[in-house]
Formats: C-alpha cells, sequence, structure tokens
C-alpha cells in the first residue's frame, strides 16, 4: 500500500494536485524526512491526542515536538497523548505509526501548528511506511480549511516546555 484508501480517496475528490515520494521503509517522520531527503521542517507529522472520548490530530513539523500544555490551552481541555492500540483503531487503513495529517478524514478534528504557515512544499505520511505525499503550500492550506491552527509545538531542546 503506498497510500491509505480514505486518504487517497479524499484527495481526489477534492482534487488538490499531490504526488507520493517514495524512501526506504522509516519508523518516525523524522527518519522519513532523512530517508527521502527532505528537510524535517517541511514533514508535516501527525500526533493523536485525546481528552476523555473526543480526539484529535495535531500536526506540526517534524523536528518539533507538541507541548500538551499550549494544546489544552488551545482546545479548553485536558488532552494526553492516545495509546499505540487507540491509534489503530483510529486508523485501521495505515500502518502502525504511519498517520496521514488528515484527520478530518477520519472524523478528527485537526489543530495544525503556525510553523507549517511558512513552508512551500508540505510532505506528510501516506499510511505506510515507505511514502510521503507532497503538495504544494496552497494546496495543504486547502485540504486544512476552517481546521484550527495555534502554535502547540515547540523544539525539543526549548527548555521549560512539556512535551510529546
Amino acid at each position: 500500500m503506498a497510500i491509505a484508501p480514505r486518504i487517497e480517496a479524499h484527495l481526489e475528490r477534492i482534487g488538490v494536485a499531490y504526488d507520493l515520494v517514495a524512501h526506504p521503509h522509516s519508523s518516525t517522520s523524522m527518519q522519513s524526512a532523512i530517508s527521502a531527503k527532505v528537510p524535517p521542517t517541511q514533514v508535516a507529522k501527525a500526533v493523536i491526542a485525546h481528552d476523555g472520548d473526543k480526539y484529535c490530530v495535531c500536526v506540526m513539523p517534524a523536528n518539533r515536538r507538541l507541548v500538551l500544555d499550549w494544546l489544552n490551552q488551545r482546545m479548553h481541555g485536558s488532552y494526553r497523548l492516545a495509546t499505540e492500540d487507540e491509534i489503530a483503531a483510529l486508523f485501521d487503513d495505515c500502518e502502525t505509526g504511519a498517520i496521514p495529517a488528515l484527520g478530518q478524514v477520519y472524523g478528527m478534528p485537526v489543530v495544525w501548528d503556525d510553523e507549517l504557515n511558512d513552508v512551500q512544499d508540505i510532505y506528510f505520511e501516506s499510511g505506510d511506511h515507505e511514502h510521503l505525499i507532497h503538495l504544494e503550500h496552497a494546496a495543504f492550506m486547502e485540504l486544512m480549511g476552517l481546521q484550527a491552527h495555534d502554535i502547540i509545538s515547540c523544539m525539543p531542546e526549548e527548555a521549560g516546555a512539556t512535551f510529546h
């Protein structure tokens, strides 16, 4: 599988231009960026959080980490990271750990980090560990539509932040 069936159907229905970038097998978005020879700032990784039974997909550059305190302020909740089992059940047409940045396709709201606002080319997991979906900035913004955005991540070395 190069692309999760629901993601492919959504991209075709919306009609945005995209292409697939093949890369050697990877386990994380940062590894995907390195193996695809793409700057980590351009790879939008998805982190799944939940507040009870409310899930959301948090999207940020691969080189950054989600700050749960900032997400909770933005979403007015008590979000925590979803478990691997929860994620596998929510994204049943994706390989574990290869979650696309399009939570709305799976019925979940998306909160994307403002760091992605200045990126011209954006890549994200396709649903497997060997392909990235590549979009131009305008296409990514079209897909994000009315999804929430804010500063929800920081660099791992930033002091004082509780991150994941």
